[in-house]
C-alpha cells in the first residue's frame, strides 16, 4: 500500500494555475527525486503535502488517512496528526538563531509532544552524531557553515520520528563544496530505508540514490520512472530538453 497517495491535485494563485491535476503515489522506503525547471511547481507540490499550502482540488492521503479529500480538508486536529508523520527540510535551514543546536533539535518535541528529560537529550545527541555534528550541540547557528546548518535541520526533522522526510532543494543555498556533506547524510538515510521525497537540482543524487524520478514542468508530471530509464531514455521532448540543459 502506498504511504502517500496524491490524486488530481490542483493549486492556483488567482488565475495562475501552479499544479494541474497531479496524480502520483509514494511507497514505503521509496526515495523519489523530483526534478524540473524553476517555477514548475515542485516546491508548491511538496509544501501541499504538509499543509503549508492549501490546495484547490484533489486528494492527499497519508498512510491511508485523508489529509484532504476532493478539495475538502480534514478537521484541524486530524490535519496536525496526519502531517506529523512527515518531516520537512527547507532550502534555507530555518534554524532559530537564538537557540543552540541542541535547543533547535529539542524545541519541537518539547512543544508539540511534551517530551522532556533524558530520552529527548539522548535522541538529540544520537542524531547529531548521525549527521556528523556530535561535538556541536552547544554551538549557535551563526558559528556553523551552511552545510552544517542543513545537517542540523535534517537532524531536527528526524527528532519528530517521521515516517516520511520531505526535502525542498536542500543544497541549493549551499556552496558546491558544502553540498556533498549534506548529500552524504541523505544518501545514508536512503540506505537506512527512510522514505523520502526530494525536490532537487542535483542530477547525480537523483540518478544514484533515488529509486524513482519524477520530472515536472508547468505544474504537471511529464514523466516518471526509474532513474536509469528516465536519464538514459526519456520518452518526452520536454524531459529531453531539460536533461540536455542540466548536463551541459
Amino acid at each position: 500500500m502506498a504511504i502517500i497517495e496524491v490524486d488530481g491535485l490542483t493549486k492556483s494563485y488567482g488565475t495562475l494555475e501552479v499544479l494541474k491535476k497531479m496524480t502520483f503515489d509514494v511507497h514505503k522506503n521509496d526515495v523519489v527525486a523530483v526534478i524540473g525547471p524553476s517555477g514548475s511547481g515542485k516546491s508548491t507540490m511538496l509544501r501541499s503535502l504538509v499543509h503549508l499550502e492549501e490546495i484547490n482540488g484533489g486528494s492527499i492521503r497519508v498512510s491511508g488517512e485523508y489529509l484532504v479529500q476532493n478539495g475538502l480538508y480534514s478537521k484541524p486536529g486530524e490535519i496536525k496528526r496526519i502531517t506529523s508523520k512527515m518531516g520537512m527540510v527547507f532550502q534555507h535551514f530555518n534554524l532559530f538563531p537564538h537557540l543552540t543546536v541542541k535547543e533547535n533539535l529539542e524545541l519541537a518535541p518539547k512543544v508539540v509532544k511534551g517530551e522532556t528529560g533524558a530520552e529527548i537529550s539522548r535522541r538529540s545527541a544520537e542524531l547529531l552524531e548521525k549527521v556528523g555534528l556530535g561535538g556541536r550541540a552547544s554551538e549557535y547557528p551563526s558559528r556553523l557553515s551552511g552545510g552544517q546548518k542543513q545537517r542540523v535541520a535534517i537532524a531536527r526533522a528526524l527528532m519528530m520520528n517521521p515516517d516520511i522526510l520531505l526535502f525542498d532543494e536542500p543544497t541549493s543555498a549551499l556552496d558546491p563544496e558544502l553540498t556533498g556533506e549534506v548529500l552524504q547524510v541523505m544518501k545514508k538515510l536512503a540506505e537506512e530505508h527512510m522514505t523520502m521525497i526530494v525536490v532537487t537540482h542535483e542530477m547525480g543524487f537523483a540518478r544514484e540514490v533515488a529509486n524513482r524520478v519524477m520530472f515536472m514542468d508547468h505544474g504537471e508530471i511529464i514523466e516518471s520512472g526509474h532513474p536509469e530509464q528516465l536519464f538514459t531514455n526519456p520518452q518526452f521532448d520536454r524531459t529531453k530538453a531539460f536533461l540536455n540543459r542540466s548536463f551541459k
